[in-house]
């Protein structure tokens, strides 16, 4: 199990603002991403390698992910 302790945890700036649906990130210490949902900080944690998730970033950049 990570220790999660000392992650400094991210919400983006476009974020809906003040709605706590959000979704938070930090960086370990190792350099993995750690994700978690704003509204249960204490819920489970998904942990992404740095290459995952820059994989997931270009391809939101691309819009891979944009559903019609």
């Amino acid at each position: 199990m990570d220790d999660l302790s000392s992650v400094e945890w991210h919400i983006s700036t476009r974020s809906s603002g003040g709605s706590g649906n959000c979704v938070e990130v930090g960086a370990l210490a190792d350099g993995r991403i750690a994700v978690r949902h704003s509204k249960a900080p204490d819920a489970a944690v998904i942990i992404y390698t740095r290459a995952e998730w820059d994989a997931f970033l270009a391809g939101a950049r691309d819009g891979e992910f944009d559903f019609a």
